[in-house]
């Protein structure tokens, strides 16, 4: 931190210690539902991409490339950061039409500069702005790649992704999927230098992918219905009492057959008389209570969590509102290829997404805040705000 100025980045690493969203101290959902990836189909369609990968990265780069076997795998947020070095390159393009979900590609900050160096034909690229639009290109290549192979299944038709957005970050602050999620490794060679590009893509949408080329991991077992094993389980819970025995084929209680239970019946007569030594009077005993009535069932009542914060993030907020931010309004914004990049001079005109009389977006960090109209206040150029975005839009763009 330098001037009073603050980083998005360090602004997260304070708040990295308060849970939000349901997040707790290993990064995944309390209580969200896991799911069962197909690491073995979701590995032999890695291996269909391997090739033209390599290729692609041959003709960005002019370098010779090569890739090893690529593997896909069942893995967690914890297992990912253990693979990653301290500085890496996380760029996102999530998923945005039949399949809903992040996907992320992450590679090392040698790998961006290797790549982003011999794209440009520079030594020992700067990892700037410039740069990450180069690994933005050279990312989505294989992501078109992916989603036409998809797309050729006729069962993922319309696939698509947001734009790739890459950033410079250390890996503790990388947006990793949620809970189980799969993990594509593919093993690089560059110039004669090894390196690895991770690609993760969250849970659900692993399994549909997984589903739509033949596989799909096998289904939970239906529940209600309990094996032998289960039975001896609960056998040993009953107060250490064995439920082997001779079988109670005949006997029934409260009308029930109990054919499916093991008991040990040694001298046992049920109307009251000695059990080898133990008595247990049936005459006033009721099961109704115990397997006829439902017992009383309320509902979970949740807070509403569209209120104000918790007094605990009310104070943390409260430590940051002497802090300065970066505000900057965004007149408009293009893409361009590579090519013609590099190939602008003086008196080059850039044709922007924005219309003329268009309100221009105002960001915080980054982030988009507000609307508003250009005007000139003396000899400076100011902006009025004409709308604030929504709490949804605000959070929307976070995601």
């Amino acid at each position: 931190m330098s001037d009073g100025v603050i980083s998005q980045d360090e602004i997260d690493a304070l708040l990295s210690g308060v849970p939000m969203d349901g997040l707790n101290a290993s990064g995944q959902v309390s209580g969200a539902p896991s799911v069962n990836i197909d690491a073995a189909t979701l590995t032999n369609f890695a291996g269909e991409l391997k090739d033209p990968l390599v290729e692609n990265l041959k003709q960005m780069t002019g370098a010779e490339v090569s890739a090893g076997n690529p593997t896909a795998e069942a893995a967690t947020r914890d297992q990912f950061l253990a693979k990653l070095p301290e500085m890496v390159i996380a760029t996102t393009a999530d998923f945005s039409n039949t399949i809903k979900g992040d996907h992320l590609y992450v590679i090392s900050t040698e790998c961006a500069q290797k790549l982003v160096s011999l794209i440009n034909k520079e030594e020992n690229a700067a990892l700037d702005d410039m740069a990450m639009s180069v690994i933005n290109e050279t990312l989505s290549t294989h992501t078109n790649d992916e989603i036409t192979a998809l797309d050729k299944t006729g069962k993922l038709s319309g696939l698509a992704c947001n734009p790739a957005e890459s950033i410079s970050v250390p890996k503790a602050m990388v947006r990793i999927p949620q809970n189980t999620f799969a993990l594509f490794t593919y093993p690089l060679t560059i110039d004669g230098q090894a390196y690895t590009l991770w690609e993760a893509i969250g849970g659900e949408g692993a399994q549909s992918i997984a589903s739509a080329l033949g596989g799909g991991a096998p289904a939970a077992p239906a529940g209600g219905a309990l094996n032998a094993a289960d039975m001896a389980s609960l056998g040993g819970m009953a107060g250490g009492a064995p439920m082997g025995g001779a079988p109670m084929g005949g006997m029934q209680m409260g009308g029930a057959p109990m054919g499916g239970m093991q008991m040990p019946m040694g001298g046992m007569q049920m109307g009251g008389a000695p059990m080898g030594g133990m008595q247990m009077p049936m005459g006033g005993m009721q099961m109704g209570g115990m397997m006829g009535t439902p017992p009383n069932v309320q509902s979970l009542q949740y807070p509403n969590l569209m209120g104000g914060g918790a007094p605990t993030d009310q104070g943390n907020i409260g430590l940051l509102m002497d802090v300065y931010m970066e505000m900057t309004v965004e007149l408009g914004r293009t893409k361009k290829p590579i090519k013609e990049i590099l190939g602008f001079g003086e008196g080059t005109i850039i044709e922007l997404d924005k219309l003329a009389g268009e309100p221009v977006d105002i960001l915080v960090n980054h982030k988009p805040i507000a609307k508003g109209e250009v005007v000139v206040i003396d000899e400076n150029f100011g902006v009025r705000i004409t709308e604030i975005l929504s709490p949804q839009e605000r959070v929307s763009e976070l995601r």
